[in-house]
């Protein structure tokens, strides 16, 4: 069994900064991908971006050059350190872990960013 807890969302004002965390524990594939997706009301999940085990990294064009996702393959810990927030990054954040045929994804955790 594969849990994903994440942590680190919370109210911030638009140009702030919030870092999210998402520990993964249960029997994990050392070869993966892990990453953040986000979901407003009414709309699709979308990928934020995504770091594989060797580091490997992909960003949504809307958050590039603000936005760093990072791990530590030890602790099985994907980060998402956010800078500059904008009012429309506001969104339910989701962790996600997956590798062959196997996804797994956190309960998400609420970022609001005020204008």
């Amino acid at each position: 069994q594969v849990q994903l807890v994440e942590s680190g969302g919370g109210l911030v004002q638009a140009g702030g900064s919030l870092r999210l965390s998402c520990a993964a524990s249960g029997s994990i594939f050392s070869i993966n991908t892990m990453g953040w997706y986000r979901q407003t009301p009414g709309k699709q999940r979308e990928l934020v971006a995504t770091i594989t085990s060797g580091r490997s990294t992909n960003y949504a064009d809307s958050v590039k050059g603000r936005f760093t996702i990072s791990r530590d393959n030890a602790k099985n810990t994907v980060y998402l350190q956010m800078n500059s927030l904008k009012f429309e990054d506001t969104a339910v954040y989701y962790c996600r872990l997956s590798w062959v045929a196997r996804v797994y994804w956190g309960q998400g955790t609420q970022v609001t960013v005020s204008s």
